[in-house]
């Protein structure tokens, strides 16, 4: 009985070493993954293609980044009108889907260097009278919420003279009620509406006045300093051996990425 007892408390020793071995293993291998939240509506930096999968210069040079970085790296859509709170309760790592660096942000998160420059344009239907800032007066203006181009408007004096503002979970939608003429004019990112110009050229047009120039950023958790400074050390690597310009031919047809 003696030896029984023995071997049992043996055996139930090694599973428990096993255990712990594996979910130390465990640990190791979520320890290693970056979780990166999305608008997958963000063409050309974020978003779903003809087969629903998601592509986009942005998920490109996360996935660039995550493997200098030796981690492995999984996209998460979220809310874009969330997207703070999803990094800060844990549940995405990095915000990284065309995400404008500013002073309020930089309050909630921390930055990498700006790696893209860009700016809130307002965008039109081909026809349409609106040539210049001052012609949103008295007119219905769309644009997504909680993004960069609301904080664009609201520092313009222009606000205060349109008719309503009209919020949208994303662009794709803004820019649908503005074709069918619910919106008289969106303000959008430019590199967005490049994209969707490119493939509908007589449907838009911008004006020549943009709202204001920006630059873009990867937003990492508050305290997650080792996190950023192997990123940031990734996303340098990535400028200097032309992995970056080549993702960025790939998607813009030319290098936009800053040094």
């Amino acid at each position: 009985m003696k030896k029984l007892s023995f071997l049992f408390v043996t055996i139930l020793v090694f599973v428990g070493v096993l255990a712990g071995c594996s979910s130390s293993d465990s640990s190791k291998d979520k320890a290693k993954e970056l979780v990166v939240g999305v608008d997958d509506q963000f063409a050309p930096m974020g978003f779903r293609d003809e087969d629903n999968k998601l592509v986009g210069f942005d998920i490109d040079y996360a996935k660039a980044a995550a493997k200098e970085m030796g981690y492995t790296i999984k996209f998460q859509p979220i809310d874009w009108s969330t997207k703070e709170a999803e990094l800060q309760s844990g549940r995405i790592d990095l915000i990284w889907n065309g995400y404008t660096i500013t002073d309020d942000r930089k309050k909630k998160v921390l930055f990498t260097k700006p790696y893209l420059e860009n700016a809130q344009v307002v965008v039109t239907k081909a026809d349409s009278t609106i040539t210049s800032l001052a012609d949103l007066k008295g007119k219905k203006v769309g644009l997504q919420a909680q993004s960069s181009a609301a904080e664009a408007l609201d520092a313009n004096a222009i606000k205060n003279d349109v008719k309503n503002v009209s919020e949208y979970k994303d662009n794709v939608t803004a820019l649908n009620d503005l074709k069918t003429g619910r919106t008289d004019a969106v303000i959008i990112d430019e590199v967005v509406i490049d994209y969707y110009m490119k493939k509908d050229a007589d449907s838009y047009k911008t004006l020549v006045e943009s709202l204001a120039p920006e630059q873009y950023g990867v937003g990492v958790k508050k305290g997650n300093d080792d996190v950023l400074k192997k990123l940031q050390k990734a996303l340098d690597t990535l400028n200097d051996n032309g992995k970056a310009q080549e993702i960025s031919e790939k998607w813009f047809g030319t290098s936009k990425v800053l040094n």
